[in-house]
């Protein structure tokens, strides 16, 4: 996986547009200057995490004994019943906070923009290759820029596209982060029988 096949699957974890009326409706209470402060907060808080994550997987994955096939494949399924859910989405929000209150970390930070599968992608690109560091964390930043830049403007994309235009590219995002789990799930299998033979 090249940097940037690596950033376009981690955006499309991220779910930006997807997450567009959550960040909204969590926010809907507070009052427009600050509701720019708070995503800026938010959204840092959760590039921390993320890059937390990119770089001490690996030693987690080392102490647990776990091969990178393994990590492959359980991935791919991870991600596979991610795009499930763009797909064919939930009735109701994946949250229940109140728009009354100024939300700290969650649920904004955790788990809507660094939820457990974008977490779980960090370990398993880290993991791929643990000498290309350098390239994991510039697809994980330039994702998070590009989903960021979406969040801070979730208004004006929310007006140009509309409810039907922002579920129409949710869905075609996880039809792309579908064949994306596959290939992962198929590299996974390759590799195991590559190395058990």
């Amino acid at each position: 996986m090249d940097t940037w096949s690596a950033a376009i699957m981690l955006f499309f974890i991220m779910d930006p547009l997807g997450n567009l009326p959550i960040f909204m409706s969590v926010l809907k209470g507070i009052p427009s200057r600050r509701r720019r402060i708070i995503v800026a907060r938010e959204l840092l808080f959760s590039l921390a995490i993320m890059l937390l994550f990119l770089y001490s997987g690996q030693a987690v994955l080392d102490f647990l004994n776990v091969r990178q096939e393994t990590v492959s494949v359980a991935g791919g399924i991870v991600l596979f019943l991610i795009a499930i859910r763009m797909i064919f989405p939930q009735p109701g929000g994946p949250t229940g906070h109140s728009s009354d209150s100024e939300p700290f970390l969650v649920p904004l930070a955790i788990p809507l923009v660094a939820g457990p599968s974008l977490l779980a992608a960090l370990i398993l690109i880290a993991n791929q290759d643990p000498s290309r560091m350098t390239d994991w964390t510039i697809a994980a930043v330039s994702a998070w820029f590009v989903s960021s830049v979406i969040l801070m403007f979730s208004g004006l994309f929310h007006r140009i596209l509309g409810e039907r235009g922002l579920t129409a590219v949710e869905r075609l995002m996880g039809m792309i982060l579908a064949m994306i789990s596959i290939q992962m799930f198929l590299d996974g299998i390759a590799k195991y029988l590559e190395h058990s033979v």
